[in-house]
């Protein structure tokens, strides 16, 4: 279950738990009941709507150095530096280096990359 939808399964449990108390509890303790829910859910609102309006932290990035040969058999793949999703594949790494990468060797009839190669 992925974010979005425990948030969704927690806030229809809260609303049916509310519902409840305020039908167990009569007149003005219900009244009070709600006036206080209400000023916590408006503050919780209020800090979460400053939250996502703050800029967020771009990630740090990816950095390869120094990697070791590559050698690519028959129908094999071999990379030498950095295999990664490209932007179609709606992934983000941020900045990305690669240095001194090894040789990447195809003779034996495979596909080699010394560098980055995106997926």
């Amino acid at each position: 279950m992925n974010t979005r939808r425990i948030v969704l399964a927690l806030t229809c449990l809260a609303v049916a738990g509310l519902g409840a108390a305020f039908l167990l509890l009569r007149g003005d303790k219900a009244s009070q009941v709600a006036t206080v829910v209400s000023a916590l859910v408006a503050v919780a609102a209020l800090g979460v709507a400053v939250w996502a309006a703050l800029p967020r932290r771009r990630s740090r990035g990816l950095r390869v150095a120094d990697t070791g040969d590559a050698r690519a058999g028959a129908g094999g793949t071999a990379v030498s530096g950095l295999t990664a999703p490209g932007a179609a594949a709606g992934s983000d790494p941020g900045t990305v280096e690669v240095e001194r990468t090894g040789p990447a060797d195809a003779t034996g009839g495979g596909d080699a990359t010394s560098g980055i190669r995106l997926t």
